[in-house]
């Protein structure tokens, strides 16, 4: 089989929504990938038989990418995380000063500030998932 086929063989079975859906239902990550290298064995061996060189490095640069984005995600959370703390102290502070507040202004700066957040990592999901296609092509 050549690797293109193989690649896009593999793509469709590591299926995001798929594997999602198994993080919220509570399985481990190692579980997820030994049941998907359990699952495309011969597939795996095959395209491991056919990797060049230069495909290795360039799955160790994907690698890294991955690596990369996880780190930064990682950050964006903890800074969100700092900022959440930030906001509730000041939250905190106005509901002592100002105890007369209309809700509807807590549910707006709720609303923006979640947005927000859904935005950035929307757009590194659909950066990460456009990297690694065009990696793999």
């Amino acid at each position: 089989m050549e690797k293109g086929k193989i690649l896009n063989s593999l793509g469709k079975s590591w299926e995001r929504d798929e594997i999602l859906s198994k993080i919220k239902i509570g399985l481990g990550t190692d579980e997820i990938v030994n049941e998907f290298i359990e699952k495309n064995k011969l597939q795996i061996k095959e395209l491991n038989s056919l990797l060049k060189s230069e495909d290795k490095v360039l799955l160790n640069q994907v690698e890294q990418l991955a690596t990369c984005e996880s780190k930064l995600i990682n950050k964006i959370r903890n800074l969100n995380y700092q900022e959440n703390n930030e906001n509730q102290q000041i939250i905190n502070q106005n509901k002592i000063s100002s105890p007369n507040r209309f809700p509807s202004n807590r549910i707006s700066s709720f609303m923006i500030n979640w947005s927000n957040k859904f935005v950035v990592i929307a757009l590194l999901t659909i950066s990460a998932i456009a990297l690694s296609k065009q990696a793999w092509a």
